[in-house]
């Protein structure tokens, strides 16, 4: 007879060689490749860290930093503020609770590409349609061809899309809270607002650190509904990390210096995950 520990060796040895194989061997070989001046094509020569350097000069990159930053911070504010919110109603006694719940998680097994595609279609033709017929100038016009509202309409499209995922982690949290601590705080008198800021919140700070974390890791690598909503334009004011690696990366002649670029994006995705985990986990102990 195995062992106990021999089992679970030869349970996780396969897993742990699976994930060597397809996540840590890129991860060098992208590693190897910003070392040198590659194209992604034919002979190529190490050139140290100059592609490390002149990513802090580029003003593409810098550009689009600028704007996966902004992106990424207003995206996951209004997430988690919209799924805490319906999540709260989701979990009170309302009828058709469960039809409801199912509508809202739909969005979330739909394809990046397909949401964004449904939604270029609504900016470009429906919404302009609608303003013009009720003599709106502001909706005559789809937001995605302005470069100043573009973005805009991204953060609606993923809003719409994540906000699932959200709703199902605080409905879980919710669901851990004892209805006798609503009870007794509403025997003391407590308002709603109050059971909600002294009760329910900090008892959901896992659930919140979760989110957060998730949340802003995800956005960080948009790419999906950038390609299908605007392609990273106007005049590249939408272009995205993700998708400038991809871009200059794979069709721009660009694949030893994007690899660099896509180096120092996996470094800022861990350490920003990490300040998050560190931030939160702190505000869950003194809670």
């Amino acid at each position: 007879m195995m062992s106990r520990k021999k089992i679970f060796l030869l349970m996780t040895l396969p897993l742990v060689g699976i994930f060597f194989l397809f996540d840590t061997v890129p991860l060098l070989t992208g590693f190897v490749y910003s070392l040198t001046n590659s194209k992604g094509f034919g002979s190529f020569k190490f050139i140290g860290l100059s592609n490390y350097l002149r990513l802090f000069t580029d003003g593409d990159v810098l550009s689009s930093y600028y704007f996966t930053f902004k992106f990424a911070i207003v995206t996951t504010v209004v997430v988690n503020v919209f799924g805490l919110l319906l999540a709260i109603v989701l979990n009170s006694r309302i009828k058709f609770k469960t039809f409801f719940r199912g509508i809202y998680f739909l969005p979330y097994i739909l394809g990046g590409l397909v949401v964004g595609y449904i939604f270029n279609y609504i900016f470009t033709f429906i919404l302009p349609s609608f303003g013009k017929s009720i003599g709106s100038a502001l909706l005559s016009s789809s937001i995605l061809g302005s470069t100043s509202t573009a973005w805009i309409g991204i953060v609606i499209t993923v809003a719409w899309q994540s906000i699932a995922f959200n709703i199902l982690i605080y409905m879980s949290g919710l669901q851990t809270i004892p209805e006798d601590v609503y009870e007794a705080a509403k025997m003391d008198g407590s308002s709603k607002w109050n059971t909600f800021w002294k009760i329910t919140f900090p008892l959901l700070a896992p659930f919140f650190t979760i989110n957060l974390v998730v949340s802003m890791r995800n956005f960080m690598m948009v790419f999906d509904q950038i390609m299908s909503l605007t392609g990273g334009g106007p005049a590249s004011s939408t272009t995205s990390i993700s998708l400038l690696i991809y871009q200059k990366g794979l069709s721009g002649n660009q694949f030893g210096y994007q690899s660099a670029n896509s180096v120092i994006y996996f470094v800022i995705i861990v350490v920003i995950s990490i300040f998050q985990l560190k931030v939160l986990n702190k505000r869950e102990v003194q809670l």
